[in-house]
């Protein structure tokens, strides 16, 4: 099927987006790129999901000492271990306030925002997760891939926002970038929240083993 590609600039906001041939509306996938990605990062993943849905993917608000993007600006440089300091649920707001500003129709006329789902990758399922929590109304639900748990998150799961959720969460437990204890306490998080989560754990590194990946594919094809 013959698809839409293309970059546009929405107030400021980079973004690559797909959508396919026909009226619509579309279900909506967001694809939410790791620390230095951008807006083409996730495309690598597009493949694994549903056809016929409308794939947005913005780039990072914020620049990196390094190269390109992220979304939330670093305090003590990049967390990298146990002993950096990570980001906590505040730090992405700006990123959660600055997307809520453009998924709308207006923007995106072929879009149903009720059929929204999220995909982020490392620092991306951070904000992935933020972004749920805060506001679950608006996702249908989700995957983080190689990611984290933002701190001080507790306080918003108390009252199990997630309960009609669904998650699928994947880790490398050679990953040096993000510790597979991360992953672990994002699931623990997840299911206290009330979230189901499909867990898929594997030996590599800062990426998707290739049984994660069709775990992936999986879990959003049973849904349509």
């Amino acid at each position: 099927m013959d698809t839409n590609n293309q970059t546009i600039d929405i107030g400021g906001w980079v973004i690559r987006m797909q959508e396919p041939e026909g009226n619509g509306p579309f279900p909506v996938f967001l694809l939410l790129h790791g620390w230095t990605g951008d807006e083409n990062s996730m495309w690598i993943f597009s493949s694994r999901l549903p056809a016929n849905t409308l794939m947005i993917a913005p780039r990072g608000i914020y620049d990196t000492p390094i190269g390109g993007y992220g979304w939330y600006p670093i305090k003590k440089g990049l967390p990298t271990g146990e002993e950096k300091e990570w980001p906590n649920v505040d730090d992405f707001r700006p990123a959660v306030n600055g997307l809520l500003d453009i998924l709308t129709s207006e923007h995106f006329p072929k879009a149903d925002f009720s059929e929204l789902r999220l995909v982020g990758f490392s620092q991306g399922a951070a904000l992935a997760y933020t972004f749920t929590i805060i506001h679950p109304e608006k996702v249908v639900n989700f995957a983080g891939l190689a990611g984290f748990m933002p701190e001080e998150v507790e306080d918003l799961i108390r009252e199990r926002p997630l309960v009609d959720k669904s998650a699928y969460v994947t880790h490398g437990i050679r990953d040096d970038l993000v510790p597979i204890s991360k992953a672990r306490r994002a699931v623990e998080l997840l299911e206290k929240a009330g979230a189901k989560v499909t867990y898929c754990e594997d030996d590599v590194g800062h990426k998707l083993s290739a049984t994660c990946y069709r775990g992936m594919q999986n879990f959003f094809a049973a849904q349509f």
